[in-house]
């Protein structure tokens, strides 16, 4: 009788802990197709502006709004924000709970520091949406606010020096960005076969590749700046996108990196419906920082 309940209450502890698992599953599946809502709109964006139809490039916040004056944007943007809120999450668990599995390799910590900072400006773009839900905007654009912070950076001791690190340090995503794209590394992660496998990499590669030369270039006007030592020369996602439509030939060369955005925008939906997540349940995630904060206040306490 008592081993009959044991193995009852084991199975229903093993029901428990797969929906705890699916949840944070779906959480990062929300989160995959809300930020691919965000490139969609930004990349839609661009190419009309490529095209010369008097749109204007935009960044993350400005796809928030556009959400917002689509038919149905309230309700739309409750989602979209949801999503980023998930994304975020679903980014901390890959930086600090290792969800991918990358290991502790320099490589892997680079890459899942990364991770964890990038969750900061999902956080960021959540309470934008949120913002503009109840009506207080989103304060300043996107190339004043990459401005703004970066004036304030200036300020501090050794400022230049700062802000030519944030850009080093965005050139280096740029590069990465490129080399995902360049290897298709984030293929293995998708369970798709055929056709099907081979549309997805072909968008993601594309998508890769045109966030590489964004992030590039945001990069190198932070630099600019800080060599100058002038906040005005830095720019965000829609600066970067109005550079290219600057150059000579620069219809094309926005043209491609739009298509580029956009198809990383289709990609982020393939990855919420396709893309395998072993994802640590909500509960076993709170036990191990339970444990790390007892260890911790233990080595504080010797």
């Amino acid at each position: 009788m008592c081993s009959v309940h044991e193995q009852l209450s084991s199975r229903a502890d093993e029901r428990l802990s797969v929906v705890r698992r699916t949840l944070t599953e779906q959480m990062a599946r929300l989160g995959y197709a809300a930020r691919g809502t965000v490139y969609l709109i930004v990349g839609g964006f661009a190419l009309l502006a490529a095209f010369g139809s008097g749109a204007k490039t935009t960044d993350g916040k400005g796809a928030l709004q556009a959400v917002l004056y689509a038919p149905l944007g309230g309700a739309l943007l409750v989602i979209v924000a949801l999503g980023l809120l998930c994304f975020a999450v679903w980014r901390v668990f890959q930086g600090v709970f290792d969800a991918d599995q990358l290991g502790r390799d320099p490589k892997a910590l680079v890459r899942r520091a990364a991770y964890a900072g990038s969750a900061v400006i999902y956080i960021g773009l959540a309470l934008s949406a949120v913002s503009l839900l109840l009506g207080l905007g989103v304060g300043r654009g996107g190339e004043q606010s990459a401005r703004d912070w970066t004036a304030i950076l200036m300020s501090e001791p050794y400022g230049p020096w700062l802000v030519a690190g944030v850009g080093l340090m965005v050139g280096a995503g740029g590069i990465a960005n490129g080399v995902r794209g360049w290897t298709a590394s984030f293929a293995r992660d998708l369970a798709l076969d055929g056709s099907a496998r081979r549309w997805a990499v072909l968008m993601g590669r594309f998508g890769f590749l045109a966030r590489a030369v964004v992030f590039l270039l945001i990069g190198a006007f932070l630099i600019l700046a800080a060599v100058h030592v002038n906040a005005r020369e830095a720019k965000g996602l829609a600066g970067a996108l109005r550079t290219l439509q600057q150059q000579p030939h620069g219809w094309v060369l926005l043209g491609i990196t739009a298509l580029g955005l956009l198809g990383f925008g289709v990609f982020q939906f393939v990855l919420a419906r396709y893309r395998r997540i072993s994802a640590p349940s909500l509960r076993d995630t709170a036990v191990e920082v339970r444990e790390h904060a007892r260890k911790a206040r233990q080595a504080l306490g010797e």
